[in-house]
């Protein structure tokens, strides 16, 4: 079935292809809107900024961006912009955040909904439906988890600064809530670290997947005190929490969790320190936090995420400490050897924060 997306160019369009039909293709060659669009359900059209992307498999060995770093030391491979800044953003593959999806939706807190659609339902001004902006976007999974949760009519503002990755999550989006209602959305690049309580003027809520740890402390009481200014909640998930447990054990798994972890805290990044930062400036802006565990589950099943997960992990943990190279080499081929015959579990660890500031409107 087609849903057709209203842009301000082109009128009606066809929706494109998704992650998964743009990977079988020999090369994707897609242009995205570099401009905010109109609010009230339009989609960013095909425009102004040139993506381009070759499709191939992933070969043997290789990390699929986004999963780890690169064979650079201090890069990160990407999704290239043609004649793009060369200070610009990675910008992460849509393989990898396809591959990891279906970890992500089942590792999501459940336990977080209830409180969540209690404050919904008691907002002030709600009888339009809710406007929930997701940071940092993606490809759309937090939306196409969450908006069939929730019910009632909504308007999903999403967010990224990665015109080809919003394509993707506008295209692909749910168009429907829990009860039936109602689902549209909108996208706007931009960065959601310079975000403002202007930027979110109307919003019911603000969502983000994966997001906290790759942000600095500076940029995360931005982001609180943008979601206190709007008075809205923020249910933000998937943060790493720096613990990993790997079945059977290794005696050097604590030592390339230890690198990861470093890894992750470069350049003023909160890394595995993201949650409890998170928790303490939301807290200093006047919000109820609550906290809960979401890891990843991986085994048999999710052999093809573990491996990729695996090389990232490995890879960052030598990019932090190329001393480890040699012993790291050797670990990754034996743990990569029990991941394919189906003897490997891992258990990746992390926290799903729902912050509920005080209501714009006065309701509690």
């Amino acid at each position: 079935m087609t849903n057709p997306a209203t842009t301000q160019q082109s009128g009606a369009i066809p929706t494109q292809p998704g992650p998964r039909e743009a990977a079988e293709s020999k090369e994707a060659v897609m242009t995205a809107d570099a401009t905010a669009p109109k609010p009230g359900g339009t989609v960013s059209a095909p425009g102004d900024a040139v993506i381009a992307w070759a499709g191939d498999a992933v070969p043997d060995g290789a990390v699929i961006p986004g999963a780890g770093p690169s064979g650079t030391p201090g890069s990160r491979p990407t999704v290239k912009l043609r004649e793009a800044d060369p200070d610009d953003p990675p910008r992460y593959a849509p393989e990898w955040l396809e591959l990891r999806e279906p970890a992500d939706a089942a590792a999501r807190a459940h336990d977080l909904l209830d409180p969540l659609r209690i404050r919904l339902a008691n907002l002030p001004g709600k009888s339009g439906g809710v406007a929930i902006h997701d940071l940092g976007c993606g490809t759309g999974s937090m939306g196409r988890w969450l908006a069939p949760r929730l019910d009632g009519a909504q308007h999903w503002v999403l967010h990224d600064r990665d015109p080809y990755l919003l394509h993707f999550a506008a295209v692909a989006s749910p168009r429907s809530a829990a009860d039936g209602s109602r689902v549209s959305v909108e996208t706007r690049r931009g960065d959601v670290a310079r975000l403002t309580p202007d930027a979110l003027k109307g919003a019911s809520l603000v969502t983000a997947s994966a997001l906290l740890d790759v942000l600095t402390r500076e940029e995360i009481d931005t982001l609180a005190a943008a979601c206190a200014g709007a008075g809205c909640p923020a249910l933000l998930t998937l943060s790493v929490a720096g613990r990993v447990e790997l079945t059977p054990s290794h005696p050097l798994d604590t030592e390339i969790a230890q690198a990861f972890n470093e890894h992750q805290r470069r350049d003023g990044l909160l890394g595995p320190d993201a949650v409890t930062a998170a928790a303490e400036a939301f807290s200093e802006q006047g919000a109820t936090v609550r906290l809960h565990p979401s890891p990843w589950r991986l085994g048999p099943e999710q052999a093809a995420l573990t491996e990729q997960w695996l090389r990232g992990w490995v890879g960052a943990a030598v990019e932090q400490r190329p001393d480890l190279r040699d012993r790291a080499d050797a670990y990754l081929t034996e743990r990569l050897a029990a991941c394919a015959a189906g003897e490997l579990r891992v258990l990746v660890h992390h926290t799903d924060l729902l912050a509920l500031s005080r209501p714009a409107g006065g309701a509690s």
